[in-house]
């Protein structure tokens, strides 16, 4: 089999590992799992780390489970949190188990024809049926809360500066995430919990459980968390968060992401981010460091990970749409992206609105830059013409040109532009 362990190593994603867990993965299938906190009806991307280490993990010979915590996420995870977070009620969590499940299908094979097919389980199935007191006479009297408190998560909660201290519910986090652990080991013979650096403490806890309540011996890995050179936030932009689902964050936009990474991060995300072997990175690294402007690390990270989350089309269309705004594109290129598309690509510039019988009627070239605030007067619109600096949908015009329905986007818009980079929209009020 290939050497999981040594995968994450080279890839710079090996942070913590229990002593034992290397020569288990290089003797035997081993079954691992990563669970997934279901707080939003999709993942973004700083879940895509867990499920590239999964999809290493099956690609190296193991099986794969994907744990959604449906019970736990009714609980809260303290890790890494200053305050506690609203609870999500039930339906809200099948909402998003839904989404969630749809999303790993595209990187994970659950196809059952092989024996390191992916499983994707719900802890909320076993958990909803132990009463409180058989968890606490079964599970809770194995951890003593000495061992509980020593952890780093519940330590940084309860003496930080600016905290809050910590709620029972969250202070349990760890015992419900133990269990889930027991409980795979048992049904499942799962040995295997992996997940982020900031989840050392809930995973040991749940070999501490096994250990002691099944006299049995389980394995933990960690990954490191992902950061930006800059010290931004990894995955989140003036906009908030990048999505997986295409309906929060338009593949043009996910695209983006990629594109606008710093050349020190790419060199790392390259090997996070990617399947691509080892040769291949390091021959993209040197063709990048010989050229940096071609952005050559950036375009292939783009490349890769837009393919596997929205597919070659939603990838080519990214492609197209980026060439716009850079590119010698055409009204033609324009009129083929969808209206969010569109959108984004022009992001924030200026717009206004105008009456669906101004087009059917034909608008005249000068009024539609003079009167509609993008140029001054229409002395200036017809200077700019002489210039040849006036087009409309990205193709040169002349004074004589009028707008029709004919040069309308996605049904309702016309891009007015002067000179290379300034843009003017004209939304047709239906």
């Amino acid at each position: 089999m290939k050497n999981f362990v040594e995968e994450l190593r080279w890839r710079g994603l090996l942070h913590d590992i229990m002593p034992g867990t290397e020569d288990l993965l290089s003797n035997e299938m081993t079954t691992g799992y990563i669970g997934f906190d279901p707080t939003a009806d999709s993942l973004h991307i700083g879940s895509l780390v867990q499920i590239f280490i999964l999809k290493h993990f099956q690609i190296a010979g193991h099986k794969p489970i994907a744990l959604l915590g449906g019970a736990t996420g009714m609980v809260g995870d303290p890790s890494g949190k200053s305050a506690e977070r609203n609870l999500l009620d039930e339906a809200t969590l099948s909402k998003n188990i839904a989404g969630v499940k749809a999303q790993l299908e595209r990187y994970l094979d659950f196809s059952s024809n092989t024996n390191n097919a992916a499983e994707l389980v719900n802890n909320y199935d076993w958990m909803k049926e132990i009463s409180l007191i058989d968890f606490v006479r079964d599970t809770g009297k194995h951890i003593t809360v000495n061992y509980m408190m020593a952890k780093d998560s519940v330590k940084k909660r309860i003496s930080g500066e600016n905290s809050e201290g910590m709620s029972f519910t969250e202070f349990t986090y760890q015992l419900f995430q133990g269990y889930d652990f027991y409980h795979l080991y048992q049904e499942k013979n799962c040995k295997l919990q992996m997940g982020g650096s900031d989840q050392w403490g809930n995973i040991t806890t749940g070999t501490e459980l096994i250990r002691r309540k099944a006299q049995g011996k389980a394995y933990a890995i960690t990954v490191p968390l992902v950061t930006k050179a800059d010290g931004t936030k990894f995955g989140k932009t003036e906009g908030g968060n990048v999505w997986l689902d295409a309906k929060r964050t338009s593949p043009y936009k996910f695209y983006q992401y990629w594109l606008n990474a710093s050349d020190q991060d790419a060199k790392k995300y390259i090997k996070i981010f990617t399947f691509l072997d080892k040769a291949t990175i390091e021959a993209l690294t040197k063709e990048h460091e010989e050229a940096p402007h071609l952005r050559v690390l950036q375009k292939k990270i783009g490349e890769e990970v837009t393919i596997l989350t929205h597919g070659k089309a939603a990838y080519d269309n990214a492609i197209k749409a980026s060439a716009i705004l850079f590119g010698k594109s055409t009204a033609n290129d324009l009129k083929t992206l969808d209206e969010q598309t569109f959108l984004d690509v022009f992001d924030g510039v200026p717009q206004a609105e105008i009456s669906s019988s101004q087009i059917e009627n034909g608008l005249e070239i000068v009024p539609a830059f003079a009167e509609t605030g993008f140029l001054k007067s229409n002395g200036e619109v017809r200077r700019a013409l002489k210039e040849n600096s006036i087009a409309v949908n990205k193709e040169k015009v002349t004074e004589s040109f009028v707008i029709t329905t004919n040069d309308l986007i996605a049904n309702k818009y016309v891009l007015l532009q002067r000179g290379k980079k300034s843009y003017f929209l004209l939304k047709i009020q239906k």
